[in-house]
């Protein structure tokens, strides 16, 4: 007969096995050509593959393989370390929003099942600097999957990288855009509802750098989204929100072309002025968190323009960590700059 002991040693050996039997797998594999002889014909496939036994829903994230917007994506390097120039979009996105948005927003995966997306790296890079050579093309392997009691849980792929040499072209140009036309694609609902955005948008930047302006130390405001304070991050987010109040919001481009369910928007960091609205930002509330207001903020301050934000994180809680974690990294972070100036719920 087995002891009381011996039989729980049992029971938590059993379970454990049937946790890690069940935990989920994923695998990512990027190929592509061996050698191009212009940079636009650099097109890669990455394939994504269930290795575990459970049916997955993963977040087609626009930083990540399974989206096709020309976001930074990749991990691009020759022998000595030199890399392209990112020249591609950067997005607004919140895995909670997306997790709601439906099918359209997700990836599902059966045990086994692969999904491969094409990527033209050259929609995204630049290697006119970087030179000709040979060039290790490494997929971000970070992938969230919304699980069974719709937690989003962070799940790392086994990834294996593609080579390939590139010669001749290095770089493709965007298309011209016209940036006369207010908006493009835009149904009339959608222009009414931008041009309360823009209002929204700009009362927002004048109240943050109004407060920014008037608190010169730590208040509860400040710390929750930029971290520790010093007199030099204040002032580079005082700085950005001084450009940033200083556009003219309803003067911009809209483009309403965007399809992506999942992705509330994104720029071209060096186009000033023009924003491409997603599937998310039609459903969130005109103000407040994740608003279409301060998406507006959001994407604005991703302008070379206005001092060129990146998206180190997403959300709000994502954010409080990183400005206790890392607050050089909160001070160019888009949402931090959002969730500032959205101050929703009010902190003093």
């Amino acid at each position: 007969m087995f002891s009381n002991t011996l039989r729980s040693t049992l029971i938590a050996l059993v379970a454990s096995a049937i946790a890690v039997s069940a935990a989920p797998g994923l695998s990512l594999k990027v190929t592509g050509p061996d050698a191009v002889n212009t940079v636009e014909n650099l097109k890669v496939v990455t394939t994504v593959t269930n290795t575990g036994d459970e049916t997955l829903k993963i977040l087609n994230d626009p930083l990540g393989p399974l989206s096709k917007l020309p976001a930074n994506t990749f991990t691009i390097s020759d022998a000595k370390g030199a890399s392209p120039k990112f020249t591609g979009i950067k997005a607004k996105y919140v895995p909670q929003a997306a997790a709601a948005a439906g099918k359209d927003a997700v990836t599902i995966l059966a045990p086994g099942e692969s999904v491969s997306v094409e990527h033209n790296l050259s929609d995204a890079y630049n290697f006119s600097s970087s030179g000709e050579g040979s060039y290790a093309v490494e997929a971000r392997n970070l992938f969230h999957i919304v699980d069974s009691a719709s937690k989003i849980v962070p799940v790392y792929a086994d990834a294996e990288a593609h080579t390939a040499k590139v010669s001749g072209k290095l770089a493709s140009p965007r298309p011209s855009v016209d940036k006369r036309a207010t908006y493009v694609g835009c149904s009339s609902s959608q222009q009414s509802l931008l041009v309360s955005a823009a209002s929204g948008a700009q009362s927002y930047a004048a109240n943050a750098l109004s407060y920014a302006n008037a608190h010169t130390s730590a208040t509860s405001r400040y710390t929750t989204w930029f971290g520790t304070y010093t007199a030099a991050r204040h002032s580079t987010i005082t700085s950005h929100y001084s450009l940033i109040s200083g556009n003219t919001f309803s003067s911009y481009t809209f483009d309403c072309t965007c399809t992506d369910a999942g992705t509330y928007a994104y720029v071209y960091p060096d186009t000033f002025g023009r924003v491409y609205l997603c599937g998310a930002f039609w459903n969130a509330p005109l103000t407040g968190t994740d608003s279409k207001s301060g998406t507006l903020i959001h994407e604005s301050s991703h302008f070379t323009n206005n001092g060129g934000t990146d998206d180190h994180t997403y959300g709000q809680s994502s954010c409080k960590s990183l400005a206790i974690s890392d607050p050089n990294s909160a001070v160019d972070n888009a949402d931090s700059h959002e969730y500032f100036a959205e101050n929703n719920p009010a902190l003093s």
